[in-house]
């Protein structure tokens, strides 16, 4: 059998992959908009008593239990939803959450999904949709004679038809915030779904309630910082050198034992 060491250490070689690997995505999608960085969390292994309490010498004073440890292993992600910084893009249906709140969208199977991304554009019937074509609900329709579009702080659409002076309102944006947004699960294409973790959402206009506010013509950086994650990077590649490096030790020190029993 192998000695504990050995095993301990390749056990902390994995889990340092596992956030080499985060780090590579979060890096991946520093120039996504709305992309939240995640990190990799760590939980030590199950400890084996080797010595009980109170089974060494008496000296007068409780000996300490002598417990070894079975290394560690990845237990989880956790997701940062900062706020990320701003770009201009002008484009009038390029919408930035300044504040709590997700966008809805709904997906090909009739499911809400949520999204920082307001990076959205009109379908061929009129209506608000992402870039991938899944629509933004509350559905709002905005008509093909328009000719400018206002959305205000407060989720209020309106339109300015053409040959008219005045701008007539379509409809009102609606966000959506969880009591608990750590335990939204990312889906991909910027989408978040739901979870028994994140509880149900709590749907308002927005700059109401808590709720953030609406930017028009803004997007969301994404809230990756490229020089803490290349720091990062730089401390797992070197606690993974050190477990490798107590790969060989073990190795060595079975080549002696086994020598010796020669």
């Amino acid at each position: 059998m192998p000695p504990r060491s050995l095993q301990t250490a390749a056990l902390g070689m994995n889990t340092q992959q596992t956030r080499v690997d985060n780090i590579a995505n979060n890096l991946a999608n520093a120039n996504t908009t709305g992309f939240k960085r995640s990190r990799a969390v760590f939980q030590d292994l199950l400890y084996q008593n080797v010595q009980a309490d109170g089974a060494g010498e008496e000296t007068g004073a409780e000996p300490a239990e002598l417990q070894m440890g079975h290394g560690s292993t990845t237990v989880a992600t956790m997701r940062n939803f900062s706020q990320g910084g701003f770009t201009e893009t002008g484009n009038s249906l390029n919408m930035a959450i300044n504040g709590d709140g997700f966008f809805q969208v709904r997906r090909p199977d009739g499911s809400l999904a949520y999204t920082r991304d307001g990076t959205f554009t009109l379908s061929s019937e009129g209506n608000i949709v992402t870039q991938t074509g899944l629509q933004v609900e509350p559905s709002i329709n905005v008509p093909p004679d328009a000719v400018e579009i206002d959305v205000n702080k407060q989720g209020v659409v309106s339109a300015r038809l053409q040959g008219e002076s005045e701008m007539i309102e379509l409809g009102q944006m609606e966000l959506a915030r969880f009591s608990n947004k750590d335990g939204l699960r990312a889906v991909g294409g910027n989408l978040y779904e739901q979870t028994e973790a994140s509880g149900e959402p709590f749907l308002g206009a927005p700059g109401r309630n808590g709720m953030g506010s609406v930017r028009q013509g803004f997007l969301e950086k994404g809230n990756v910082e490229v020089v803490k994650e290349m720091t990062s990077l730089i401390q797992a590649q070197r606690t993974y050198e050190l477990n490798s490096k107590m790969v060989k030790t073990s190795d060595n020190m079975m080549q002696t034992a086994n020598n010796v029993k020669r």
